[in-house]
């Protein structure tokens, strides 16, 4: 199966989002299908955007709040559980211009260790091999900071990134910080990201929601930005 990119021919003449219509566009999201390894994953030739982060990082609540849908994304009340790649797609009048891809939680203890052992490798041969990924949105709880497994991560699609690839922190659950506390959090995050593109993120309070849908509908359609006057 292939999802390609049915407005392509018109790309051009998009119109550069505001806030309000990027969320609408966030809303069109609906599932694309299940995979449990890289190969059994459709061949995709629009953008696509995954959602990485450890298992209590609050992923689900946060693809949920931005496509303002309650259970897009699986919640369990038990970290880890989540053991296979979702892709959701994107786009207006059921037509896709883009893909999320929601990845397993990593690091949570309860998992047992070939399990783990086994995640790792299939995320690092989607990080590294997917040819459709445009970008990543790592989630991270700002308490924790980011810890020894969110760096390595970092690592692995480091050099993709240095070719190209879009890369966002979102730092959840900002509503259990104050302002003081957010601003020191932003600062020790883009420290630990070498100076990278970190926000603060809250599915409770709903802060930083309308800048983050922004940013992806901006990476999943760059053709808009470098021409936003095209449209007239």
């Amino acid at each position: 199966m292939t999802v390609s990119d049915p407005a392509q021919s018109v790309g051009s003449l998009l119109p550069a989002a505001d806030a309000k219509s990027a969320m609408g566009w966030m809303h069109t999201a609906r599932f694309l299908t299940t995979a449990a390894q890289l190969h059994q994953l459709p061949t995709v030739e629009v953008p696509e955007i995954a959602f990485v982060g450890r298992s209590n990082a609050g992923k689900s609540s946060c693809i949920n709040t931005l496509t303002q849908q309650k259970q897009l994304a699986f919640a369990s009340k038990k970290p880890g559980r989540t053991q296979h790649i979702n892709l959701f797609s994107l786009g207006r009048q059921n037509l896709t211009d883009a893909v999320l891809a929601d990845l397993p939680g990593y690091g949570y203890a309860a998992v047992s260790r070939s399990d783990k052992m086994r995640w790792q490798q299939v995320m690092v041969n989607y990080l590294v091999h997917r040819e459709s990924l445009t970008g990543i949105v790592l989630l991270c709880d700002p308490r924790l900071g980011l810890t020894g497994l969110d760096e390595a991560l970092l690592e692995v699609v480091r050099p993709r990134v240095e070719d190209g690839l879009k890369f966002l922190v979102l730092l959840t659950k900002a509503d259990k910080l104050t302002r003081a506390e957010q601003t020191k959090a932003l600062s020790i995050a883009r420290l630990q990201t070498g100076g990278g593109e970190v926000r603060m993120f809250s599915a409770l309070k709903k802060q930083g929601v309308d800048e983050a849908a922004l940013l992806l509908w901006q990476w999943a359609h760059p053709e808009a930005q470098a021409a936003p006057d095209a449209s007239a």
